[in-house]
């Protein structure tokens, strides 16, 4: 099935700015990611390399990091952030196809060997879809009625002490000034589960990309500015508070929470690459329209309704606390 709607074209946001940049490198340590150890930290899990093809992957990597320097002026702070053993989950932004190279690459070229959940068409791709496959893709079949075994797989990766990326929108956003839009609350559900299942909080990171949606990907030249923040941990320790007494899965509502975590960290984030405030509100893929941010423990299908006019605003702050207060006790709806 093809996804519902159209990106807006590149002409929609402007380029990121030589100034813009340059006020980042002002402030943060710009490294090239697409290099061997961009950080000067030489710490590659040996382990991890060993196990997932290495040959492959090496050149795998190698031809991205060619193609992204040729098409682009690609820069990244916040890689040192990336752990150097263990189980961890990065949750990237997905603005343009390129926010699935960049990301990867950078954390191939620190030394690790995230597994990644991916679109299946992905690995149907010519030439390279087997090359998908080799290198950890998981892949995702969308729409087809499997997103509990899904998140399963994911969890055991994690649970096996690797490393996994998300793409948590599942798709390239729709928001027609490409900020971050809604997400599907499966990120949440794989890091309860996986941290309960461990017995601690697995590490969370947001990938954040912008610029790219400004290129040509017919004539790239001249190369556009890209800049990319690996972020410092996101931490959801409050959310595990209660997780003994959950029952068979986390509660939708803490799932759903995390993913507005997420969500609100990621416009947090790219709002500083791109040297603008943030929205005060998000594009809600499910409707096809753009929503006010919400309080914390809203429930998504209330802000749908909402913004169809199938309901009266309700003061969502104590909706909020009645939630939270339940969270640990209601067996919860099935998760989306």
């Amino acid at each position: 099935m093809v996804s519902k709607g159209k990106p807006s074209p590149r002409s929609a946001v402007d380029p990121l700015s030589n100034k813009q940049v340059a006020r980042l490198a002002s402030e943060y340590d710009l490294v090239d990611p697409t290099r061997p150890f961009p950080t000067g930290r030489v710490r590659p899990n040996q382990k991890e390399i060993d196990e997932l093809n290495p040959k492959i992957t090496r050149r795998l990597v190698e031809g991205a990091a060619k193609v992204l320097r040729m098409s682009c002026k690609l820069r990244a702070w916040g890689l040192d952030n990336v752990p150097t053993e263990g189980a961890y989950i990065t949750a990237a932004t997905h603005v343009t196809q390129f926010d699935v190279f960049v990301p990867m690459v950078a954390m191939f070229q620190m030394g690790r060997r995230p597994r990644y959940m991916a679109k299946a068409e992905m690995g149907k791709w010519p030439i390279i879809g087997k090359w998908f496959r080799a290198v950890g893709m998981q892949p995702v079949p969308r729409h087809s009625g499997k997103a509990r075994q899904i998140e399963e797989e994911s969890i055991n990766i994690l649970t096996s002490d690797h490393a996994l990326t998300i793409w948590p929108e599942g798709t390239v956003t729709r928001d027609p000034d490409k900020w971050p839009m809604s997400m599907k609350n499966g990120v949440g559900f794989i890091a309860l589960e996986a941290s309960r299942r461990l017995g601690h909080q697995i590490p969370l990171y947001c990938a954040v990309t912008w610029g790219a949606a400004s290129i040509n990907h017919w004539w790239p030249w001249p190369r556009k500015n890209v800049v990319m923040c690996y972020d410092t941990r996101l931490d959801y320790a409050d959310l595990l508070a209660h997780a003994d007494a959950w029952g068979d899965e986390p509660p939708a509502e803490l799932a759903n929470e995390l993913a507005r975590r997420v969500r609100v960290r990621m416009k947090e984030v790219m709002a500083n690459i791109r040297g603008v405030a943030a929205p005060n509100g998000f594009y809600d893929y499910r409707i096809m329209k753009e929503v006010p941010e919400v309080a914390p423990f809203t429930d998504p299908h209330l802000i749908d309704a909402r913004a169809l006019g199938e309901t009266d605003i309700i003061d969502t702050s104590a909706s909020a606390s009645t939630t939270k207060t339940s969270a640990s006790t209601k067996t919860p709806p099935a998760h989306q």
